[in-house]
């Protein structure tokens, strides 16, 4: 039987880098470090839902927290003059003013990075696969133009969507799913986007995962 990996987990340390990275903290408070990120990322999926995010990072030292957010559309999270962010910050000091944290409370700083082709990073396309299906549209249609536009850029070399649930309407669940290209899972210099979003409809929840393959990575000779 095979074993079904996360292809972002699958090559941490070989092409990809820890999405958490943490410099010169006190190991005991490991546990309480762990809980601040956790709780952050499970706020700003929510918050930033729609904004377009490819990614969360999040870069810690002893006493101040550096969150990088990247998205296809910048202005959206950074808003009129800076508004966007500040609203964001004071949320997010809302959140861990939650957790109790009292002298423990880090510097809370963010940077908004703007990502270039968006086609080519799987949380926005899934995110327009969701868009499409909270829409209404139908669910095939979506698929096939999402994968066109997606291999229409030349970054792209390969791509898969699966989509999950009440399929149209219907009383019982299915999966469908399209792919084009290739998806070579099993190669570790492969570089393969993967993402997870839910479309929310009235009678229920429909899954989407994205896979987006963008050509091998090879070490620079030196």
């Amino acid at each position: 039987m095979t074993h079904t990996v996360h292809p972002y987990a699958h090559r941490l340390g070989i092409i990809r880098d820890w999405k958490s990275r943490w410099f010169g903290g006190n190991p005991k408070q490991y546990r309480e470090n762990l809980r601040i990120d956790t709780t952050l990322r499970e706020f700003l999926t929510k918050r930033l839902r729609g904004f377009y995010v490819t990614a969360l990072e999040i870069e810690r030292d002893e006493k101040e927290l550096r969150l990088k957010i990247k998205t296809s559309r910048p202005g959206m999270v950074i808003g009129r003059s800076g508004e966007g962010t500040q609203s964001l910050l004071a949320d997010i000091t809302t959140q861990l003013r939650k957790l109790k944290l009292g002298e423990d409370m880090p510097n809370v700083k963010i940077d908004v990075e703007e990502v270039r082709s968006p086609e080519s990073h799987a949380a926005v396309v899934a995110y327009m696969v969701a868009e499409g299906l909270e829409k209404r549209m139908p669910h095939r249609r979506i698929l096939k133009q999402t994968v066109e536009k997606v291999m229409a850029n030349r970054d792209v070399k390969g791509v898969r969507i699966s989509v999950s649930g009440r399929l149209g309407g219907a009383e019982m669940s299915r999966r469908e799913e399209l792919k084009k290209g290739r998806i070579p899972l099993q190669t570790f210099r492969a570089d393969i986007d993967y993402a997870k979003e839910k479309a929310y409809l009235p009678y229920g929840v429909i899954g989407i995962k994205v896979w987006v393959y963008r050509g091998d990575v090879f070490e620079d000779e030196q």
